[in-house]
């Protein structure tokens, strides 16, 4: 697995991608900077299992999805490769930021 953080200067948002060997991407994190607020923090695989019990558009309402095409088809991006730990640290705290948003069932 490789992981990548690419910037969006236009919309300042940064994202962070973990990838498989051919490029897929199978984590993703957006960020809107300054200040780094979660925009999305989606996996390939919570999707999936969420469109197999037909609940993908609730899943994506919270997490985002990821990106369908493989790092190698993108143009305009030049990634800035991170560690698996690096990457780690902003997928948990984005998705910590999201969690922390979500509204919680009454008790």
């Amino acid at each position: 697995m490789r992981w990548v953080r690419c910037l969006w200067d236009e919309e300042g948002i940064s994202f962070s991608f973990e990838l498989d060997a051919d490029g897929y991407v199978i984590r993703q994190v957006e960020l809107q900077e300054p200040g780094g607020e979660a925009l999305a923090a989606a996996s390939l695989t919570e999707w999936q299992e969420a469109h197999k019990g037909d609940r993908s558009s609730e899943y994506e309402s919270v997490y985002g999805v990821t990106a369908e095409l493989p790092i190698t088809a993108w143009e305009g991006h030049v990634p800035q490769w991170l560690s698996a730990d690096e990457f780690e640290r902003v997928w948990s705290t984005a998705r910590q930021q999201i969690e922390n948003r979500r509204p919680r069932p009454p008790a």
